[in-house]
């Protein structure tokens, strides 16, 4: 039997001081995180990260180098996959050809010693069909279906034994823009429904913002920053997560003023920045280097002859492209001594004013509240 650990029971998944080498290439380093029962977990990063080894030492497909890996308060490490408590979800489904859907979806049933009868394996594939609203298309060949519905098949066949956690590796990723989104959304509704953990390793930043409850950002083999989507989004502890996450202006400059209701920040060419800085962030003190970013939807966008409003940072600059996105309008505005800055302006508030074409003269503001003060790193 595996050790029992001392994990709480609130805790489906747990990695303790895991590291993963390949030779001379470290892919986890030292990794220590815990995920609660019954969340939706991502980990979200760049191609080479570490996401996708961390998923695989889950599986069981891979087995870490050092440290100790939990499922459900027991120690996995030496366990082989099939032998855990979880199912994966790959990015290609690996469905069978030869077989219908109610074959694929039974299949792991069908494996186990000793199989479960006959009429309990129909039972419950009908049952996993509803589930994921595919009801009726037991016969169908896998071919014969939508990518949508190929995916669900997948979901299906990876619930149908009941696993602790079910793993899912970029299952969104050839998926038009479209279904992509449809798919977001049955999956979130599919993970509240069996109330089952689900872990998801992705690169897509929306992706993972939009359905995970919690996201661990990684960097070569270590978490960066973990925290809900608002947590990442509105309180990134460094550049590279306010870079990952979102879109986002930077402007560098050394700390002039370190004040407990704002920190001010130099730019090389005099302007100067006033924004608060993360709560989990490190601590910047008077001549630190420091970089001020700024949301793009958060920066108001204006002729340069209306009258000034409330905000304390106004620059003046020139549109120099345009793209129109349907819910909103992409402006980059060239400003002398700032570059280019982006800013997003609603539908709704362009249609109470004007919009501006590429070559416009217009002003840009945001206020402190607006702007996050992190280190430039």
């Amino acid at each position: 039997m595996p050790n029992q650990s001392t994990s709480s029971n609130e805790i489906d998944i747990e990695f303790r001081d895991v590291t993963k080498r390949f030779e001379d290439v470290v892919a986890v380093d030292n990794m220590s995180l815990t995920v609660k029962r019954g969340a939706f977990f991502s980990f979200l990063g760049p191609s080479g990260c570490g996401k996708t080894t961390s998923l695989r030492l889950i599986a069981g497909f891979d087995q870490p180098t050092q440290g100790d890996i939990f499922i459900g308060g027991n120690s996995v490490v030496g366990i082989p996959s099939h032998k855990r408590p979880v199912n994966m979800v790959f990015q290609q489904y690996a469905l069978f050809p030869h077989m219908d859907v109610s074959e694929n979806i039974g299949y792991g049933l069908r494996q186990r010693n000793p199989q479960p009868p006959r009429q309990e394996i129909i039972r419950r594939v009908d049952e996993t069909l509803e589930m994921v609203r595919l009801s009726g298309y037991g016969k169908r060949r896998v071919w014969e279906l939508s990518g949508g519905q190929q995916q669900r098949v997948a979901l299906a066949r990876a619930l149908i034994n009941h696993p602790t956690c079910l793993l899912l590796d970029e299952p969104l990723a050839a998926l038009d823009r479209k279904l992509r989104r449809e798919m977001q959304i049955e999956l979130q509704t599919l993970q509240r429904e069996v109330g089952i953990t689900f872990i998801l390793v992705t690169h897509d930043q929306e992706e993972a913002l939009s359905m995970s409850d919690r996201i661990c950002i990684m960097r070569e083999g270590q978490i960066v920053q973990s925290g809900s989507p608002r947590q990442l989004y509105d309180e990134p502890v460094n550049r590279y997560v306010a870079d990952f996450v979102g879109k986002t202006n930077f402007f560098n400059g050394d700390v002039v003023d370190a004040g407990d209701k704002g920190i001010a920040v130099k730019s090389e060419s005099g302007q100067v920045f006033v924004g608060m800085q993360p709560k989990a962030a490190p601590g910047l003190v008077n001549g630190s280097k420091a970089c001020v970013a700024v949301r793009p939807e958060m920066i108001a966008i204006s002729a340069t002859d209306e009258a000034n409003n409330s905000n304390n940072i106004t620059i003046d600059g020139q549109v120099t492209n345009r793209i129109f996105l349907g819910e909103h309008t992409e402006y980059l505005v060239s400003t002398e001594g700032c570059g280019d800055v982006m800013v997003l302006s609603p539908k709704s508030v362009e249609s109470m004013s004007r919009s501006f074409e590429p070559g416009d003269k217009v002003r840009i503001s945001w206020g402190s509240n607006a702007a996050l003060v992190i280190g430039d790193t």
